[in-house]
Formats: C-alpha cells, sequence, structure tokens
C-alpha cells in the first residue's frame, strides 16, 4: 500500500533498480524510467489525497506558496542516502502530481560518457563556446556538468555557473566553482548573464539557452575572452546552429553568423540508447569542430553543408552520429533495429 511508503521509500526503490525518474500521477501506481522505459513500481494506485501528500512532504512553505500562486514549480532538493533529485510538481485535471529527476552524486568523466578525446581538448579551449544539445532526458545535463568537473580538474580558474535548477554539486578542485540557481540566486538567465561578466568568469556555464537575450549575452561573453558552455534543445549541429541565428530578427542574421562564426569551438549533439542486454543505456552522439572552414560555412550560410564536412572530417576529430551509431552496433553494446531507427541516412547504414 502507498500509505505505508514515503517519498524516500519511493525514491530508495528507485536508486536500487537503476531508475532514472520518478513520476507521481492520480490513478496510477507511482512509476519510474528504468534504462529508458516507463514501469510501475509494485504499489496501488494514487488517489488525489496520497499523490498530494508525497508530493508536499517535500516542499518546504515558501515553495508550497509558490506553487499556490504559480501552479508550476521546479527546484532541486537532497535526499539522505539517495543523492539529488530534480523536481518538478505541477497540476494535471486538477491534481498535484511530480516528476523526479535522480541524480548520481558521482560526476563521470567525458571518457566515462564515451565521448572522443577530441570533445575533451574542446574543454581545454581558452575561449569561446562549446554547446551540448539533444532533445529532453538524454543526458545533456550529465555531459554539461562533465565538461565543467573536466575544466575544473585540470585549470586554476573561476567557473560560474547559471542552473535552473542545479543538479551537481561541484566541489572546488584546481578552480573556483560557483553556481546559481534561476529562482534562488537570480530572477533568471539573462539576468545573471548581464551582471555576470563583472564577477571575474574564466568559464560561464549555462544550463540551458532559452532566449534572445541569454543567446545573445553567451555569444558576447565567447567573444570577449571567456568559455561559454551551454546547452540547447536541438537535434544535431546544422539545426543548432539554425535555431540560434533565427531566434535574432531578419536584420541581424548576417551580423550573427559572423560573430557565431568566430566564437564557435564545438558542438557535441547526443542521444542515449538502450543497450543490447536492457541493463543500461549508451551515449551515441555527433561531434562538430569549428575549424576554419566549417567557420567559413557559417559566415556564407552555407549551413546544410556542415552535415557533409561532420561525415568527411575524422582527419579533425569530428564524428557523424551515423558513423557513432555504427560503432556502437559493431561493439555489440545497441541492436541493429536500435541503430536503424537513429540514424540519419539509413540506407548507407544497411550498406556497413
Amino acid at each position: 500500500m502507498i500509505g505505508q511508503t514515503s517519498m524516500h521509500g519511493l525514491l530508495r526503490i528507485c536508486l536500487e533498480r537503476g531508475a532514472s525518474d520518478l513520476h507521481l500521477s492520480v490513478g496510477l501506481p507511482p512509476a519510474a524510467r528504468v534504462h529508458g522505459e516507463i514501469v510501475t513500481l509494485p504499489f496501488d494506485n494514487l488517489d488525489p489525497e496520497s499523490c498530494k501528500a508525497l508530493v508536499l512532504s517535500i516542499l518546504n512553505d515558501e515553495q508550497v506558496e509558490k506553487f499556490d500562486q504559480e501552479w508550476e514549480l521546479d527546484f532541486s532538493i537532497d535526499v539522505t542516502g539517495i543523492g539529488r533529485c530534480r523536481v518538478n510538481v505541477f497540476r494535471e485535471r486538477g491534481f498535484i502530481e511530480a516528476s523526479l529527476r535522480i541524480v548520481t552524486p558521482q560526476i563521470k568523466t567525458l571518457e566515462e560518457l564515451g565521448l572522443s578525446e577530441t570533445a575533451v581538448e574542446l574543454t581545454r579551449r581558452p575561449n569561446g563556446m562549446l554547446l551540448v544539445t539533444g532533445p529532453t532526458g538524454v543526458g545533456k545535463t550529465t555531459t554539461f556538468n562533465s565538461i565543467l568537473d573536466q575544466i575544473n580538474r585540470e585549470r586554476r580558474c573561476r567557473i560560474i555557473t547559471i542552473e535552473d535548477p542545479i543538479e551537481y554539486i561541484h566541489r572546488h578542485k584546481k578552480s573556483i566553482v560557483l553556481q546559481r540557481e534561476v529562482h534562488s540566486d537570480t530572477k533568471s538567465f539573462a539576468t545573471a548573464l548581464r551582471h555576470i561578466l563583472r564577477q571575474d568568469p574564466d568559464i560561464i556555464g549555462i544550463g540551458e539557452m532559452r532566449d534572445l537575450e541569454t543567446i545573445s549575452t553567451a555569444i558576447t561573453a565567447a567573444e570577449t575572452g571567456h568559455l561559454v558552455v551551454a546547452t540547447l534543445h536541438t537535434s544535431d549541429a546544422q539545426q543548432t546552429i539554425d535555431r540560434i541565428v533565427d531566434v535574432f530578427p531578419p536584420f541581424q542574421h548576417e551580423q550573427i553568423r559572423v560573430q557565431l562564426a568566430n566564437s564557435l569551438q564545438g558542438i557535441i549533439s547526443q542521444q542515449l540508447l538502450p543497450t543490447i542486454d536492457k541493463t543500461g543505456r549508451v551515449l551515441a552522439y555527433e561531434l562538430l569542430v569549428a575549424t576554419p572552414a566549417v567557420r567559413r560555412l557559417i559566415r556564407e550560410n552555407k549551413i546544410p553543408q556542415i552535415d557533409t564536412f561532420i561525415q568527411t572530417g575524422s582527419e579533425f576529430g569530428m564524428i557523424s552520429m551515423d558513423r557513432s551509431l555504427k560503432a556502437l552496433y559493431q561493439q555489440g553494446r545497441i541492436a541493429y533495429d536500435v541503430a536503424l531507427s537513429k540514424v540519419k541516412n539509413p540506407a548507407a547504414f544497411k550498406e556497413l
């Protein structure tokens, strides 16, 4: 019975099963996402009162008041024996429900994630923009924090992040790391970025580039001697560049392409796929390195040609998504049908 357990008990079960998320919905048992798939936990369906009680048990008075006013709430919590959780509380058909993302306390290295030495080298660039992209739930935040941790372990510098909410907690290693949370420490990404350049950062981490002002300020920061690491909800390098340019009014497009061409260092576009034995998930990714030729394509608005440059740019460390998927399949880590469902060119992949 659900009445005999608590949020901590549910999270403990999720942790034991290797789940990444816990979902609480009225009329259904508590559910978890395990290796990419939703499974229900062995409890009765949640009624409105028990679901509400579970959700409110992790909110403080200030958060309850804010949720009553806005009907939406994002925050993060530390759960003893579990780790850190990113929480979203919302209303659905008038009921109070929640989704929790479980964040393991240990930050994986880029090598542990399966990224190449070229990706590691991009973190050593003194300035410019390094972007991590992909749809929701593919581990962008994990890669983002692994990049910051790589810098933290290697360089004596000042890292300032803006996140909504903070998921991974960084300890000071060689670097000083300051983590600012939207709604707790600053009003918005754009507000924080307007002031962050006066805080003597070397590295600026942006949890998500969402709007014109944030993107514009990030590009300016990348041009003025800072390394900006950020995430974006786009599927590949070509779409990422188009999205950044299209955020601006048409009369600014040419100027933004020039600024982006000058500041971009690389784009990691990723997916998470189930392993062949269904016991975990593995990272597949596309890696664009901003070579002089790629910068020229961006300036000249020949963005569709970037895919070809990625496919033929292995000498610069570039990796196409299809090549990454092929390698994972040949290593026996993902199934053929899984790889085929994600490739850009199915016909060419079948020939391989």
